[in-house]
């Protein structure tokens, strides 16, 4: 994630908990951050250098219409500067600072096979227990991972799979002379 994401991030977080608004505004620019991932046209536009920044303003501010005034303000601010195409980004690191305010740690947990919901909240409790923050996990299932897990927070990946190891032994493989 570029810096700069990083300090308009950081910029909204600090606004919203001085307001005491911040899981509003987090909602808010999670749902706008959603809806640029979901509808690619919208983000195209916004990723346009050839479309005018205060053209993607003006269109940010319809969709926002009706939502927290800091995010909008927020979204105005962000498209007049050239970096409407970056919100999703944005919101993602804003996701994060909230979850880390809140003492959450957010993760994806990918197992090869489907879990049964006991053992998912067996891995769960342990990594609880470790980080002392709750856990929030969403799972999935990658057949090609062979067996084992991975474990993904934020950049953080932990590989513990059998493609995984394999992958590490062949590049192990391939640098040994």
């Amino acid at each position: 994630m570029a810096v700069a994401q990083r300090m308009y991030a950081r910029a909204l977080f600090q606004a919203a908990r001085e307001e005491e608004r911040l899981e509003q505004v987090a909602a808010d620019l999670g749902e706008l951050a959603r809806a640029l991932d979901e509808i690619p046209e919208l983000r195209a536009i916004l990723r346009n250098p050839q479309i005018d920044p205060p053209e993607k303003a003006a269109l940010l501010d319809q969709l926002t219409a009706g939502g927290d005034e800091l995010v909008r303000n927020f979204v105005r601010l962000v498209s007049e500067k050239g970096r409407a195409g970056e919100l999703s980004e944005m919101s993602a690191e804003l996701e994060a600072l909230v979850a880390r305010e809140q003492n959450r740690l957010a993760l994806e947990l990918t197992t090869a096979y489907e879990l049964s919901d006991d053992e998912a909240g067996s891995i769960i409790d342990k990594i609880q227990q470790a980080s002392g923050r709750s856990v929030e996990a969403t799972r999935s299932v990658d057949p090609g991972l062979i067996g084992g897990i991975v474990l993904q927070v934020g950049s953080f990946r932990a590989d513990g799979s059998v493609r995984g190891r394999l992958e590490r032994l062949r590049q192990e493989l391939a640098t040994t002379h």
